[in-house]
């Protein structure tokens, strides 16, 4: 129960309702144990009738009198039991709610390490599958709970006032059934934790196949995927029934022992009514019933210990992520104006998943309003550099000044805000094209939107859609071209307008007619903010204010096109060479 205790939080929340609910609770129990009292009345009644001590008037004017109140007492508790359940499980919808958000907002904290290190199926399980196991636990459990210990109580306070022994003899399964629950509860508790982890694995395996469909498709692997899921399932059924096979002892040892409960009621009353130490067979049928009103009660402790584990293994996996700190911490409460001064002094990063060194004691600067690219082979560190200025990394050694500021010492959110950031990899939401370009921007109109699209020359493709700027996108936009889905990016990152842009080889995927067109619009659009272009042709660079070439993480080059191209180096390799293929291109 250790680790259930993370949702007590969220029990003194909405303890009025829980405390309502155990009143009503309370109340049903009380009324639904009008039943056994009154069977008992009919049978003094028949029995009196049968001494010839009432009239036959009289009889039936008493046989009414408990029918009547029996059929109340049932109906009243009926209602109550309604209420209990609406109060008591409504909780345990907004526990599962607000967990949710925590869970969600956790993830949203996390860095990106976070989620190298971890896969997108199993995110997905604990704050589906788990929280779910969870909210059975803040719900039915704790209303079946409730319910079994207001009726045992009251139960067992008007067994004793009617006849002790035979209370006790009624009582005799119940320490076998509580050593029998301990050792089967250890046992569900283990292979709940097995199920979860192999559900887990579902996930994500079928996350990861959906997501990549068309890699699967083309190199027609569909039948080894189909028999690497099959697998996968068929462990994960085993998984399940390894622990069905233990939860289905519950019910038979309760069926069994409240078998052996009314049999010691039937002879041990049966023997105390001959001898007289109990004065009406009313009483055996009285207490006949309340082992039978116990029974469900009873078979629900096996039920709801087995959700109580199975709680506590989803929150443990739950808490292993609630527990994490996230690694990039805003540390600054106020909020300042970012203009775009940018400094790298002698800056080094080694990721931590792969301990790959992307950059070495790198150094630039960057005035407010310029234009840097950055040019190099893959793996030099060119995104990397985008990265930690975007705070989606701390740097391991130097630092990094922005408005001569260390780059943690901003707000983080102000920081954020002022960045528009179009990744390596394009990716869309989906959503309508509108709503993916408003990303950037949510207050957009969509004379703006439709400004930004024509910035990005991705206008004239939109307006072939049927639904234009309305069409739905598929999953990762995966219904538009790669180049299609770079210049929707780049429209959703200049419409925000932010004071730093970040291009991140956003133009690999078009024409270079099209590029041309890009840039020229961003040369208007950038004017008077800070742009970083990363880039493998010097066509996207050529005209930026300052220029950078990397090589293993470490600074070779760096000035203007003009005196880049005069020096023996990669970018004048690098420049003849595109020279030398779009000559032969146009050839």
């Amino acid at each position: 129960m250790k680790e259930l205790q993370h949702l007590n939080k969220y029990f003194l929340k909405y303890k009025k309702h829980l405390l309502v609910g155990i009143v009503i609770t309370i109340i049903a129990r009380i009324f639904l144990l009008f039943t056994p009292r009154y069977i008992k009345e009919i049978f003094a009644v028949i029995e009196k009738r049968m001494a010839g001590t009432i009239s036959e008037d009289a009889f039936h004017s008493e046989l009414a009198h408990a029918i009547l109140i029996i059929i109340g007492a049932a109906i009243i508790a009926g209602i109550f039991t309604f209420l209990m359940r609406q109060t008591i499980i409504n909780v345990s919808r907004y526990i599962e709610y607000d967990l949710k958000n925590e869970i969600y907002g956790q993830y949203q904290k996390l860095s990106l390490n976070f989620y190298k290190k971890n896969r997108t199926g199993d995110l997905m399980n604990r704050i589906s599958e788990d929280v779910g196991r969870v909210r059975m636990y803040a719900g039915p459990a704790i209303m079946y709970s409730i319910n079994t210990v207001t009726l045992f109580v009251i139960a067992l306070i008007y067994m004793f006032n009617e006849a002790p022994t035979l209370t006790l003899y009624t009582i005799i399964p119940l320490p076998i059934l509580s050593v029998a629950i301990y050792k089967l509860s250890k046992e569900i508790h283990k292979r709940s934790t097995i199920v979860q982890q192999y559900l887990s694995k579902l996930s994500t395996f079928t996350q990861e196949t959906f997501s990549g469909i068309s890699v699967i498709k083309a190199y027609g692997i569909e039948p080894q995927t189909a028999s690497n899921f099959n697998r996968l399932a068929d462990e994960s059924k085993q998984t399940q029934l390894s622990l069905v096979r233990v939860q289905a002892f519950f019910f038979p040892m309760m069926v069994l022992l409240i078998g052996a409960s009314n049999l010691l009621v039937i002879y041990v009353g049966g023997k105390q009514y001959i001898n007289g130490e109990i004065e009406s067979l009313g009483t055996i049928a009285e207490f006949i019933i309340y082992v039978n009103m116990l029974t469900w009660p009873v078979a629900t402790v096996g039920w709801v210990t087995s959700i109580v584990q199975q709680a506590e293994a989803s929150q443990r996996r739950i808490n292993e992520f609630l527990k994490l700190e996230p690694e990039i911490k805003n540390t600054v409460d106020t909020h300042t104006a970012i203009y775009g001064n940018i400094t790298f002094k002698n800056v080094s990063f080694t990721y931590d998943d792969t301990n790959i060194q992307a950059l070495h004691d790198v150094s630039f600067h960057i005035n407010q309003g310029e234009t840097l690219a950055i040019l190099g082979k893959t793996g030099s560190g060119k995104s990397t550099i985008l990265d930690l200025i975007g705070r989606l990394y701390d740097i391991n050694e130097g630092t990094i000044l922005i408005d001569d500021t260390k780059i943690d010492q901003h707000n983080l959110s102000d920081l954020r805000n002022s960045v528009g950031y179009v990744p390596q990899e394009a990716f869309l939401f989906s959503d309508s094209i509108k709503s993916n370009i408003k990303f950037g921007k949510e207050n957009a109109t969509d004379e703006d939107v439709i400004e930004a699209a024509k910035n990005a020359q991705v206008h004239k493709n939109i307006i072939k859609f049927n639904k234009k700027y309305d069409t739905i996108l598929g999953e990762r936009g995966i219904t538009l071209s790669g180049g299609q889905k770079q210049r929707i990016s780049i429209a959703r990152a200049i419409i925000k307008s932010p004071e730093i842009l970040l291009f991140d080889d956003c133009l690999s995927a078009v024409d270079t007619e099209t590029e041309e067109k890009i840039l020229k619009n961003l040369m208007k659009i950038t004017e008077g903010k800070t742009t970083i272009i990363v880039s493998h042709r010097v066509s996207s660079a050529k005209n930026a204010d300052k220029i950078i070439v990397l090589e293993d993480g470490k600074l070779i080059q760096e000035g203007t096109h003009e005196t880049l191209i005069s020096k023996d180096g990669y970018y004048k390799h690098l420049y003849m060479k595109q020279l030398s293929e779009n000559t032969e291109g146009n050839s």
